[in-house]
C-alpha cells in the first residue's frame, strides 16, 4: 500500500490494527509497561537497572537505599515518586523538563552538574536494544536489561572476551 501512510481509514468497521500499547501515563506492571529503575554513577561508572512494580515513592526509595550509600547526591527529574528521596540521607536536586529546564549550575562554575542526561542516555541505549525484538514479554524483560547492562558494563571487547563468550580458554603464552 504505497503512498497511502496517514490517508484516513476507508471502511470503519475493518478499522487499522492498533500498534504498540501506546496509553498514557506511567507505566506499571499492571497496564503491561513494567518500568525500569535505573541508577548510574557519575564517577564510578556503574550501573544499576531494575525491572521494578510501579514507580511510586516507596518503590524507588528502596532501590535508591539498595543501590547508594549515605551522602550521595541524586540528580532526577521532578517525578512525584523521587518526593521522598531526600529521607533517605541522601543529596537531592532536581531539574524541571516541564519548565523547559535541562541542565543547572548551582555553584556558578560554569559547570551544569545539576542534569540526569547520562541516564536519559543509557535509556536510549536499552530502547534501541529493545527494538529489533518487537516486543518483549514483561516476564522475560528483566533478562534483556540484564544483557544490555552486562553490555553497557563492558567497556573494551577484546579477544579474552570474545573467547570467553565462545567457552574457550584466554590465551596465556602467545608467541607471535
Amino acid at each position: 500500500m504505497r503512498g497511502k501512510k496517514g490517508l484516513p481509514h476507508a471502511n470503519e468497521d475493518d478499522p487499522p490494527r492498533r500498534r504498540a500499547n501506546k496509553a498514557r501515563g506511567l507505566g506499571g506492571w499492571q497496564n503491561d509497561r513494567p518500568p525500569v529503575s535505573g541508577v548510574v554513577g557519575r564517577e564510578s561508572k556503574g550501573l544499576h537497572l531494575q525491572v521494578v512494580e510501579s514507580v511510586d515513592g516507596a518503590t524507588l526509595t528502596e532501590v535508591v537505599e539498595r543501590t547508594t550509600t549515605r551522602g550521595v547526591t541524586l540528580y532526577t527529574d521532578e517525578a512525584t515518586g523521587y518526593s521522598r528521596v531526600a529521607e533517605t540521607g541522601r543529596g537531592h536536586s532536581t531539574v524541571c523538563h516541564s519548565d523547559r529546564e535541562w541542565a543547572r549550575d548551582d555553584d556558578g562554575d560554569g559547570v551544569r552538574e545539576v542534569h540526569n542526561n547520562t541516564l536519559e542516555g543509557i535509556w536510549t541505549g536499552l530502547r534501541n536494544f529493545l527494538r529489533p525484538f518487537r516486543g518483549v514479554s514483561k516476564w522475560h524483560l528483566e533478562e534483556y536489561v540484564a544483557i544490555f547492562q552486562w553490555g553497557f558494563l563492558c567497556k573494551v571487547v577484546g579477544s579474552d572476551l570474545i573467547r570467553a563468550l565462545c567457552g574457550l580458554r584466554p590465551i596465556t603464552n602467545f608467541a607471535p
